[in-house]
């Protein structure tokens, strides 16, 4: 599932609301994680503070009635690709670090971490780190046979 552009704009505008609720500026607030929770059968995008309080919602029409077994994985790359659009407004928004923006289905089960904020560490998109087990065995096979 590609997305479309209509539903970047969508995930975008939802992000925006959510970073609203937090302005550059304002005091530090205690927060962990923000979860943003997405419906497979409604295509609706919510996202929470941990406090399990709603900080906005929307429905990504692209994502309704989606039966794809790799739905989550798929929205998380667009998601991903949003955040990073906004990393400089998401790495000083006014939250106690370390943070994350996790993916949770509807049963609030994670799914995967989208993006962390901490001063220290810094998350590598798994898409970089796919199949560097076997990049590696393969290296070290070949430097063994040098």
């Amino acid at each position: 599932m590609k997305a479309s552009e209509q539903t970047l704009l969508q995930i975008e505008r939802a992000l925006r609301k959510t970073l609203e609720k937090y302005p550059i500026g304002s005091e530090s607030f205690q927060l962990t994680d923000i979860h943003v929770r997405l419906t497979q059968e409604t295509g609706e995008l919510m996202t929470f503070d941990d406090d399990d309080q709603e900080l906005t919602r929307c429905v990504v029409e692209q994502w309704i009635d989606n039966k794809d077994d790799d739905f989550y994985d798929q929205a998380a790359v667009d998601i991903r690709q949003v955040l990073m659009k906004h990393k400089e407004q998401i790495d000083n928004l006014p939250i106690l670090k370390p943070f994350s923006f996790v993916l949770e289905d509807d049963d609030h089960d994670l799914q995967t971490e989208l993006y962390v904020v901490d001063d220290d560490m810094v998350m590598i998109d798994p898409e970089l780190m796919k199949n560097l087990d076997e990049d590696l065995d393969s290296f070290f096979d070949q430097l063994m046979k040098s």
